[in-house]
């Protein structure tokens, strides 16, 4: 198997949908088509294995404010298809998802975003980053999602607080 991360943000042909769809239906993962589109359409990367063109992965973000943070990021969220974990893909792909999305957020005319929030939803993973700031993802321990579960957050070079805490929505938002 032969690797490579691709960007895709806000290049999400339809081809590309139906190919996640597809690899999240026979994964398991989401196998509702309606919630699956959605999703794809969320992309900002894919994992391709270049000898094949099959989908081993993808990235997705949606812009929220978690209110407990009180500021806007791109709720992230990553999955691989079972063949392609434990081959220790998780950081490069984390990394290409930071810097695609930092420079997108930097092109726009206003930012919209001060980085990239994460929750550790794998077990293993929480396990094995336990520092308060992880170096090789720039990401810092930012405290527990309602679930138990670790949040991290990758701010973007130069962010900047954006909303005083009276423009902060006091639910969380209804994302990926």
């Amino acid at each position: 198997m032969s690797l490579e991360i691709v960007p895709v943000w806000k290049r999400v042909t339809p081809e590309l949908s139906s190919e996640l769809i597809a690899m999240w239906a026979r994964n398991r993962a989401l196998p509702d088509p309606t919630k699956a589109a959605e999703r794809a359409a969320q992309a900002v990367a894919v994992g391709r294995d270049t000898e094949t063109g099959a989908l081993w992965g993808v990235g997705t973000a949606v812009l929220g404010i978690v209110p407990s943070f009180g500021q806007p990021t791109y709720l992230y969220r990553q999955f691989f298809d079972v063949g392609a974990r434990g081959l220790k893909q998780t950081m490069p792909f984390l990394n290409c998802i930071r810097e695609t999305l930092e420079a997108y957020n930097a092109s726009l005319p206003k930012p919209e975003s001060v980085g990239v929030m994460i929750e550790l939803q794998n077990d293993e993973m929480a396990q094995r980053y336990r520092d308060m700031f992880e170096e090789e993802a720039r990401a810092h321990f930012i405290g527990w999602s309602p679930r138990g579960r670790q949040l991290r957050m990758m701010y973007f070079k130069g962010a900047k607080i954006m909303l005083a805490p009276d423009a902060v929505p006091r639910q969380r938002p209804t994302g990926p």
